[in-house]
């Protein structure tokens, strides 16, 4: 079958298209006709080496597919041969077939298409788990969210402003501020030109923020440690600008905040069963328009480097998305 592959974890330059042997799926999993794979930084971090996960070379990356269920294994009571699915795994979506856990997958209502599918599970489960399960933020709290226009930043925007959370988005251009706006934030800060300290003791009076979702790292996360409320939730959920930050931990200690860990996909693989009805939740909503994922471009599949290197280089606004069928 036709695939992206990666020989070498050297990032975009190891990539290649290329046949490889089809996927066979185990008793707990299901194997589908990929029609639409989407890209995070996570497959840019894993094939340039930078990720937890090392996998046998040469693979196929990709964590977000959609497509066409063509078979179950033995154990595999929620799908059948024919379904209409999204799912995720921690590679292989790359590929005219893929093979995932059913706990990781979820029907695609019929009123979403294979491109908006492949970009749901990754970014909106993510951002579910984050906000409900471990911030457990309620409405009318503070939120503000870093890389907030990136697929999993939105995704938390439009996730905070269905709880009901006073949204703050903080972006690191000008030309994102419009699609954090459209996702429902109600303030954006542009911190490539604002004080975003300053700006958010404005925001706030100066009582700064009951929940605060980092996906930079570094300095950024740094600040929003310096502007938690009484009792709030400071999330690091990644570090796309490359640097991993450490935190005084007096900061916390002085306003009895509490710094929570999100690792999505660690959750799932743990907690299968209630990843699934999350999952199967945020699909519904999707399909109920209240929540609206964004794909920033439609590229072939052999074009996989450079929609991995637009997430590299922090220029979309969504999702990248790739073509396979």
């Amino acid at each position: 079958m036709r695939a992206v592959l990666c020989d070498r974890f050297e990032g975009i330059g190891a990539l290649r298209t290329g046949e490889t042997t089809e996927p066979i799926p185990a008793a707990d999993e299901i194997l589908i006709d990929v029609h639409a794979a989407s890209v995070s930084y996570m497959d840019y971090l894993m094939a340039s080496g930078g990720y937890q996960m090392r996998p046998a070379l040469p693979y196929v990356p990709g964590t977000d597919a959609a497509g066409v269920v063509v078979a179950v294994g033995d154990k595999v009571t929620r799908f059948r041969p024919g379904d209409r699915v999204a799912c995720g795994n921690w590679f292989g979506g790359f590929a005219e077939r893929m093979v995932a856990k059913a706990s990781k997958s979820a029907r695609i209502p019929d009123n979403v298409d294979f491109f908006v599918g492949s970009t749901v599970l990754h970014a909106y489960l993510t951002a579910w788990y984050a906000l409900v399960d471990r911030a457990r933020l309620r409405p009318g709290e503070t939120v503000l969210i870093t890389g907030a226009a990136g697929g999993v930043g939105l995704a938390c925007v439009e996730v905070a402003r269905l709880i009901g959370g006073r949204v703050i988005a903080a972006v690191g251009s000008a030309a994102k501020v419009q699609a954090a706006r459209d996702g429902g934030a109600e303030h954006v800060i542009d911190y490539s030109r604002e004080d975003m300290r300053e700006r958010v003791k404005a925001l706030t009076k100066g009582e700064g923020i009951d929940v605060g979702v980092d996906n930079i790292g570094g300095a950024l996360f740094l600040t929003l440690a310096r502007l938690m409320r009484w009792n709030g939730r400071l999330i690091p959920m990644g570090f796309a600008g490359g640097e991993i930050p450490s935190v005084p931990m007096n900061l916390p200690l002085l306003k009895n905040y509490s710094i929570v860990g999100v690792f999505a996909g660690a959750w799932m693989t743990n907690f299968p069963d209630e990843s699934a009805e999350a999952a199967d939740k945020v699909m519904a909503l999707v399909g109920e328009g209240a929540l609206r994922p964004r794909v920033d471009r439609v590229l072939p599949l052999e074009q996989a480097p450079e929609a991995m290197r637009a997430v590299a280089e922090r220029s979309v606004q969504g999702r990248m998305v790739l073509r396979v069928r």
